[in-house]
């Protein structure tokens, strides 16, 4: 008779502890559970670091053209315009160096199958640039106001043409990325920690985080020499209560 009642006990005993060993998993399990929850609540902000910078290359073609009806005469004149134009800029301050001469384009309007060009004054045409690949560009700006003496010698310029553009380069990229991935980054924090605040959590550490394409652009069109730098960072961060 004892021997029941002590096995009814035991199985009572080890009912109660099989119940409430389940219970305690169960509050464990759910408080991971909370805790997994609260530990993926994050927050993705954006910074940005935006700054101007003078160019400090530019490449200036000069493109000028010529006529003639005779070929060989026409290849001498071009000779000459260039010589002059090259006496021109090294007047100027520029460097052998810092010129260089690109080979003609010629036309020969008789030869065209199309284009109305049978009663054209000159059969030949031709394009020619000379082009100066520098790094002073307060020099290049204000040279290149000045060819109108050029123009007084009977040098044609083609000035609207798209390969007449001068073309102004920021080189120095490799020197500004890590202040300006660092500004970034400390303005995406800011955000984030105001964002922290007004939803009452704790900003924690860094989940995750890209560094967003810098872009180079003029700063207007009527200032080509002033670039303008960009680059927006993405973070991830972590938050709890």
């Amino acid at each position: 008779m004892n021997s029941n009642n002590e096995n009814s006990k035991s199985a009572v005993i080890l009912g109660l502890a099989l119940v409430l060993g389940l219970s305690a998993f169960g509050l464990l399990m759910g408080k991971a559970a909370v805790d997994y929850r609260q530990f993926e609540r994050s927050v993705a902000v954006k910074g940005l670091s935006e700054r101007e910078y003078p160019a400090d290359v530019v490449i200036w073609p000069i493109l000028f053209t010529e006529a003639n009806n005779d070929l060989p005469k026409l290849y001498t004149l071009l000779d000459q315009r260039i010589a002059t134009i090259q006496d021109f800029l090294l007047e100027k301050g520029f460097k052998p160096e810092e010129i260089t001469v690109s080979a003609p384009a010629i036309t020969d309007k008789s030869a065209q199958q199309y284009g109305g060009n049978v009663n054209a004054e000159f059969r030949y045409t031709a394009e020619q640039t000379v082009t100066v690949y520098s790094g002073d560009i307060e020099r290049v700006r204000a040279v290149s106001k000045q060819l109108s003496a050029l123009g007084k010698q009977g040098i044609a310029f083609t000035g609207n043409h798209y390969q007449a553009q001068t073309e102004y380069l920021f080189t120095r990229l490799n020197e500004i990325k890590p202040a300006m991935i660092e500004e970034a980054t400390r303005e995406a924090r800011v955000v984030a920690e105001k964002f922290a605040a007004d939803s009452d959590s704790v900003l924690g550490k860094i989940k995750r985080a890209s560094q967003g394409q810098f872009t180079i652009e003029d700063r207007d069109k009527n200032n080509p020499h002033v670039k303008q730098v960009r680059v927006v960072s993405t973070v991830e961060y972590y938050l709890s209560d």
